[in-house]
C-alpha cells in the first residue's frame, strides 16, 4: 500500500510540474514587479476561459491530492 501511494506521488509531482508549466503568464514578470514597470495587479480579478481555466483547474486538484497523499504517508 504505502509503496503504490509513493509511486502515485511521483506520479502527481510530475504532472503538477508539466501542468504548471503549461499554464500561461499572467504578468510582465519577476522583473516588472521589482522596476513597477507595466501594471502589476495582484488582486486583479483576471478570467480563465477554455483550456486555461481546465489547466487552472487540473493543477488545483493534482496539488490538493498531492498535500493529501503526504499527509497520510506521514501518519502510516
Amino acid at each position: 500500500m504505502e509503496n503504490t501511494l509513493n509511486i502515485i506521488l511521483m506520479i502527481l509531482a510530475g504532472v503538477i510540474i508539466i501542468l504548471t508549466l503549461l499554464q500561461g503568464g499572467k504578468s510582465d514578470g519577476l522583473s516588472a514587479a521589482f522596476t513597477g514597470s507595466g501594471d502589476l495587479n495582484l488582486f486583479a480579478v483576471q478570467k480563465e476561459r477554455g483550456p486555461e481555466k481546465v489547466i487552472s483547474r487540473l493543477t488545483l486538484i493534482c496539488g490538493i491530492a498531492f498535500f493529501a497523499i503526504i499527509i497520510y504517508l506521514l501518519k502510516i
